[in-house]
């Protein structure tokens, strides 16, 4: 279940030679009455978005990427 405040991620995924490539096409975030804001910092050429739960940011200084 979406609840208000929560970040969403929003994908682009294109089908490349070796499988799909997910391109992060920006952030989406509920509001109380459960709609969404989207904000893109990307159009997709296939005019498709997926949004699904953000992922935690993983630290990069301790060895993530």
């Amino acid at each position: 279940m979406l609840t208000a405040g929560k970040r969403l991620a929003v994908f682009s995924i294109r089908e490349g030679k070796g499988g799909s490539i997910w391109v992060r096409a920006g952030s989406a975030f509920v509001n109380k009455d459960g709609s969404l804001n989207v904000l893109l910092d990307v159009l997709p050429l296939d005019g498709k978005l997926h949004v699904r739960e953000a992922a935690e940011k993983r630290d990069t200084a301790a060895g993530g990427r």
